[in-house]
């Protein structure tokens, strides 16, 4: 096996697994303080990633973006499960559960980040592999977890945008757009990965989740390295 492709793997491994899986245990946690113990009794509030992965969304979809080349990292696990008509205020607490996901994201970000100054400052000048190693597993944790909060907070159900914006619009907007549930996947990948392959075809550049999420991924990433003392870390293209 290609060293590079290993060496890709082994600083990807651990930021994706972490992220998504908190990511999805988290929303269990919130729906559970908040009334619906549906993930809790399911055991799915927990950091074992096991209970989480997603053979296809979790390592095979995130490892085809990767061989790729594409300009994010996305990754999906198994949807933890929330009956949002157990929750105590369903149309209020819905935001809070679907927000918790994101959150936590950016709070895994910022985490890393002091976590990579403190690796940073204790480093001598010449890096060995091992500390290498931990720095690039930590700078792509900053990476894959804001790339997941912006992109989740994109507002089309089942992303956690869609589910905040329908527990927040008025009814007659919430209720076609909690319709579009159903084929929220089909248009994420059409637009993830049809659209591109199909622009490439005929020599075009079309790549719409690039041109939504780049610009503000780069600047949460930049304001994350700023809060956390890295900001020298980061480069414009």
């Amino acid at each position: 096996m290609n060293a590079d492709l290993v060496w890709n793997i082994s600083v990807w491994v651990i930021p994706v697994v972490l992220a998504i899986t908190l990511h999805e245990a988290s929303h269990g946690y919130v729906a559970h303080l908040f009334g619906d113990d549906t993930a809790w009794n399911a055991g799915r509030v927990t950091a074992n990633p096991l209970r989480h992965i997603d053979p296809f969304g979790t390592i095979v979809f995130p490892a085809m973006l990767l061989l790729a080349r594409a300009p994010f990292l996305f990754g999906y696990a198994k949807p933890v499960p929330v009956n949002f008509w157990a929750l105590r205020n369903p149309k209020r607490d819905m935001i809070w559960v679907a927000a918790a996901g994101p959150v936590t994201n950016i709070l895994m970000a910022l985490t890393a980040g002091f976590i990579l100054r403190i690796v940073a400052l204790m480093a001598s000048a010449h890096l060995d592999i091992a500390t290498r190693w931990v720095a690039t597993n930590l700078i792509n944790a900053i990476e894959i977890n804001v790339a997941l909060a912006v992109f989740n907070m994109i507002p089309l159900p089942p992303l956690d945008g869609g589910r905040v914006a329908v527990g927040l619009l008025p009814r007659m907007l919430a209720s076609p757009l909690a319709r579009l549930e159903r084929f929220g996947i089909l248009i994420l990948l059409a637009l993830l990965i049809v659209l591109p392959t199909i622009g490439q075809q005929f020599g075009y550049d079309i790549d719409p989740v690039r041109a939504l999420l780049e610009k503000p991924v780069s600047l949460a990433i930049r304001g994350i390295l700023t809060v956390t003392g890295n900001a020298d870390l980061f480069t414009d293209d």
